[in-house]
């Protein structure tokens, strides 16, 4: 959950009548993560068909950004429009809205619905609602502490001392997390609404955290609404639709709404997801072994070479077997050859070798997109540092007879070259998931082009400023970005026209598989465009299955 400072948060939960309605139409959160179908490949809709830059021109109309405070407001609006309808206080009628996903129209049909409001109550694990707190009048012995106390609880009759609801509440939201807290008694699930928490604590650290807690649930259950993944924001975005979608932040920070990566076009969310994963896991690690190491053909134990000689013996204990390492067969009939191997490749020993072939060729493959994903993405680290440089040659160019605006366009250009690693750190994440074909080629050759661009408007900009050649170096700059844009255009144009003609065949790290044909099944005689004369004719197969297999017909009874 992203935190604000404290001054921008109550003691409580204040209900206000400013703001609008805001919630969810469609009832209920939508999934993030699209797998994998069962024949591998990949569902090609979560990606944006637009560029990368009308996308994000266009998101930005639609969407809003909020403060804590004004989302709270938000919330509070919406709770006491509803409490003004039921009749119920806002602390019950916010937590009704909670249990259906802060969908108004929702509750309000099902409250009007049912005959019996307490069972509406109890799905929502309410009990009696419109009623206080219990407290007994003399001195108890409470079920957790065993001390004798006066006690208080809910209407269930689980009553315990304040000094451990306290307690107990303090745990749930300040250790435990929890937004709703339910009855400590064992397998009792109804839950205290916020009048009841907050006059049960005593401390105004955990109030604070609870208030948290709540505008953080109702982010969480509205598909609409999300917390800016971005570095130290607090700020929430909605959107009118809940769908991949590029969304920029007021801190700049640009993301995925579907994800809340780093916004990842061309790639979609589930590849990205995946190869996330590859990165992080152990799983090349295993990739390693598998190239530079093999098994005893015996015991199955992973064995490495250290050394040039080919006759290799097992050190498990067990098994002590010796074999040749080229082909993985028994040493002895190899006799003397104990840096050659002339023997005859059976069966087994060149299935385990091409499997051997088949592992260092899959990392090969892997390292050669990983290294160039992990050296844009580490360039774009440096981005800070090179806004700095950038800011000090700015200032020199202001002491030779330019003005401010005229520097501008170094500020356009480390801009630009940022978009551009950006969306080339993402392509060799795409690239490794994609089956060759002809339009894989062009995608290839669009890269390459963006990828030489790019690398010589970095050089442009790292370049050390001289009096002479100021403007020579403007024209040359303006001109390198505008072109490099212009070519990261094409190649997301190129990505998008893919996905929306199905041209992209994704396969499973790879493993290929044919994509599914979702075309409607044609019949033999439409395949082959026979005449209906044709179509007639029986080759001699079928007529002699029609002989012994003759059609039976059966009578029925008028």
């Amino acid at each position: 959950m992203r935190h604000s400072n404290d001054d921008d948060e109550s003691d409580s939960l204040v209900y206000s009548d400013a703001g609008g309605d805001f919630y969810n139409d469609e009832g209920g959160s939508t999934s993030s993560d699209q797998d994998i179908d069962e024949a591998g490949i990949l569902d090609n809709a979560t990606v944006a068909t637009n560029s990368n830059s009308q996308a994000l021109k266009a998101g930005q109309e639609d969407c809003q950004i909020f403060t804590e405070a004004e989302l709270r407001e938000e919330m509070n609006k919406t709770t006491i429009d509803t409490s003004a309808i039921i009749r119920y206080s806002p602390s019950i009628c916010r937590t009704l809205l909670h249990y259906f996903k802060w969908n108004k129209e929702t509750l309000l049909e099902k409250f009007y619905e049912t005959q019996n409001a307490d069972k509406l109550f109890r799905n929502a694990r309410l009990l009696e609602p419109d009623k206080p707190l219990k407290t007994t009048s003399r001195a108890q012995q409470c079920k957790i502490c065993f001390n004798t106390r006066q006690l208080t609880g809910l209407q269930c009759g689980h009553l315990f001392c304040r000094e451990c609801w306290a307690g107990y509440l303090s745990c749930k939201i300040v250790d435990e997390g929890c937004p709703y807290v339910s009855c400590p008694q064992h397998k009792c699930d109804f839950i205290l609404d916020d009048d009841k928490v907050l006059s049960l604590i005593d401390k105004e650290q955990v109030k604070l955290a609870y208030n948290r807690l709540v505008l953080n649930s109702y982010v969480e259950s509205n598909s609409l609404l999300k917390w800016c993944p971005g570095t130290g924001c607090g700020l929430i975005v909605k959107v009118p639709h809940a769908e991949s979608r590029p969304v920029k932040c007021n801190c700049g920070f640009t993301f995925c709404y579907q994800c809340s990566e780093h916004w990842h076009e061309p790639v979609s969310c589930p590849l990205l997801k995946r190869w996330l994963k590859k990165c992080s896991d152990d799983s090349e690690t295993s990739n390693w072994l598998n190239a530079n190491t093999k098994d005893c053909p015996q015991c199955k134990v992973t064995i490495e070479k250290d050394g040039g000689c080919n006759h290799m013996t097992c050190k498990n204990v067990s098994c002590r077997f010796e074999f040749c390492w080229m082909c993985l067969g028994p040493w002895a009939p190899h006799g003397s050859g104990w840096y050659s191997c002339n023997r005859y490749d059976d069966t087994a020993a060149k299935h385990a070798r091409d499997e051997q072939e088949k592992s260092r060729a899959a990392l090969q493959r892997y390292l050669h997109y990983y290294n160039r994903y992990s050296n844009h993405h580490n360039s774009l680290k440096l981005e800070s540092k090179l806004y700095a440089q950038i800011s000090t040659k700015m200032d020199h160019m202001q002491q030779h007879n330019f003005s401010w605006i005229e520097t501008q366009f170094l500020r356009k250009a480390v801009d630009v070259l940022s978009e551009c690693r950006c969306t080339l750190m993402y392509t060799y994440a795409f690239a490794y998931y994609l089956q060759q074909n002809n339009n894989t080629k062009i995608f290839e050759d669009n890269q390459q082009d963006l990828e030489l661009a790019t690398e010589q408007l970095s050089e442009f900009l790292e370049r050390d400023l001289d009096a002479e050649n100021l403007v020579t170096l403007k024209q040359k700059v303006q001109d390198k970005f505008r072109y490099v844009d212009q070519r990261r255009e094409v190649l997301l144009k190129h990505c998008a026209e893919g996905y929306e003609n199905n041209q992209w065949i994704f396969v499973r790290d790879n493993k290929k598989f044919r994509p599914l044909d979702l075309r409607p099944k044609k019949t033999r005689a439409m395949r082959l465009a026979l005449t209906k004369h044709e179509q007639s004719l029986k080759t001699k197969k079928q007529l002699s299955r029609a002989r012994k297999c003759p059609v039976r017909v059966y009578a029925v009874k008028a």
